[in-house]
């Protein structure tokens, strides 16, 4: 099979710090590739390798076939990236930005402004093209850079922690977007410190901790690698003094409050584990486990 991104036994370092320690992963075409972590996991290292921006130590990573510290010019002709912070001109129009953008990535003038409407009227911008950037909220800000990044309608496109300090409303606007851009069979993949986002947007998740995949597989197969519905029990304030693994039965519930001898419990809640619980789990949580590294293969079997 052909994968948009192929990354094999990739390896960074910065000085003494390994920042990437081997890692593997594979991006089928047309999917939300998601790469969860907690910061300092190397997420953003590894979208910057994959982007042409740094070369790797060594391993290889492909990218819609093309290696990336080899043939750095033909990954760019197949990509695009939104950072973690927009990186659109604030001085000028919304408008303004998409022009110029359009401009020097190759268009005519009539081109340009007719990619322009489009895209201000895709992220509904038309009404607010005219006004200057620096005037828009966060998420208008991100419409714009996210608008930038499709001029050339790229077949893979790099999103490195785009919601980071949206609103929920504008969060779910992007999710929307992100969406769409699949349905159109672009390959995405995601950076994010928001497992609900994950949850929600990917296809397929990898879980990288301390330069290594720790996890991989689809939303469901992760959450079935935790196993069981898990007991809760919060006191009467709600907060959590214990949860356990369990088949969720009567007989569970009784057999966890008489072990444990708790008093003054508030609430008991049986639910089925989240993608919380698996971060946990694999990047070695306060109250997890050691973490064990997991194919898709273990995940499936």
């Amino acid at each position: 099979m052909n994968h948009s991104i192929d990354v094999r036994d990739l390896t960074k370092r910065f000085g003494d710090q390994i920042v990437l320690d081997g890692v593997d992963l594979r991006v089928s075409p047309g999917t939300i590739h998601a790469v969860l972590g907690p910061n300092g996991a190397g997420k953003t290292t590894l979208i910057n390798i994959l982007t042409t921006l740094i070369g790797p130590d060594s391993g290889s990573a492909r990218v819609a076939g093309f290696d990336v510290a080899t043939q750095a010019s033909m990954v760019r002709n197949q990509i695009s990236v939104t950072g973690q912070y927009a990186a659109v001109d604030e001085v000028l129009t919304a408008r303004e930005n998409l022009r110029m953008m359009s401009r020097l990535l190759g268009l005519s003038r009539a081109e340009a402004r007719a990619r322009t409407e489009e895209l201000l009227e895709r992220f509904a911008l038309t009404g607010s093209a005219g006004k200057r950037v620096r005037t828009f909220s966060g998420g208008m800000r991100r419409r714009v850079d996210l608008a930038v990044s499709l001029i050339c309608s790229p077949p893979i496109l790099f999103l490195d922690e785009p919601t980071t300090g949206l609103d929920t409303r504008s969060r779910r606007a992007l999710w929307d977007e992100v969406e769409q851009l699949r349905a159109e069979g672009v390959t995405v993949m995601l950076t994010t410190q928001y497992l609900d986002e994950a949850d929600a947007l990917a296809d397929v998740i990898s879980v990288l901790d301390k330069g290594k995949v720790v996890a991989a597989g689809t939303p469901a197969e992760l959450k079935a690698q935790v196993g069981s519905d898990i007991i809760e029990v919060r006191g009467e304030h709600g907060e959590l003094m214990h949860e356990m693994h369990t088949l969720g039965t009567p007989r569970d519930v009784v057999d966890v409050l008489s072990s444990q001898n708790i008093d003054n419990v508030g609430t008991v809640t049986i639910r089925r584990p989240t993608l919380d619980d698996v971060f946990l789990s694999v990047t070695g949580g306060s109250d997890a486990e050691p973490a064990h590294v997991f194919d898709r293969e273990e995940l499936a079997s």
